[in-house]
């Protein structure tokens, strides 16, 4: 069985925020395969599953904050006897500008602490990341702490529903269905805000 594990804060305070777009794609996907979330507490999370990219996976959003989200996916991965290349973790990035998405097989946190627990937790950084641009301010790390945690301006607003959510599902389709060596050949690199070449 393939995860995929959406990152994010629980809390009415932190919907529609750049650190919970991970919830969002979560989301996304789920309503893709035409199922619902179901509270685990045991797993320390929300699981929905069903089939996607033709075959069966579980979506996964931890309820434990972000620095804790190893503290739900890695029991996930362990309980259904996946492994980290059975695991695709879908997370904001403050290093990419918005509408780009980055898709990597290992490789450090980045600084990143949701990252960072999975990897703790899982003993690996050895799964596959999807990453989501959501830009910041550049300037000291409150205004990054800001950034993340406050509410997109109406136009990415738009952005993120409109194009970068759909980006994000199809692109998590093809890492499942094709590899991620592929996806990465087509998703990397280029912003999916920019019109389409001719």
């Amino acid at each position: 069985m393939k995860i995929v594990a959406g990152l994010g804060n629980p809390g009415r305070e932190y919907e529609s925020t750049p650190h919970s777009i991970g919830f969002e794609v979560a989301e996304a996907v789920a309503r893709e395969m035409g199922a619902a979330f179901r509270r685990s507490p045991s797993f320390k999370g929300e699981l929905a599953e069903g089939r996607f990219a033709g075959g069966k996976v579980l979506v996964v959003k931890p309820m434990t904050f972000m620095n804790l989200s190893g503290d739900c996916v890695a029991p996930v991965v362990k309980y259904h006897n996946a492994t980290a290349s059975d695991l695709v973790v879908v997370s904001d990035d403050i290093d990419l500008p918005v509408g780009r998405i980055r898709i990597r097989r290992g490789g450090s946190a980045g600084g990143h602490n949701g990252l960072k627990s999975i990897i703790e937790r899982l003993g690996t950084p050895d799964f596959i990341r999807l990453r989501i641009g959501v830009g910041r301010d550049r300037s000291d790390r409150r205004e990054v702490i800001g950034h993340v945690l406050g509410k997109f301006d109406p136009e990415t607003r738009s952005q993120m529903d409109a194009k970068v959510i759909p980006a994000a599902v199809s692109a998590l389709e093809q890492i499942l269905s094709e590899g991620p060596d592929a996806a990465m050949n087509r998703w990397n690199g280029q912003s999916v805000l920019d019109p389409p070449s001719a």
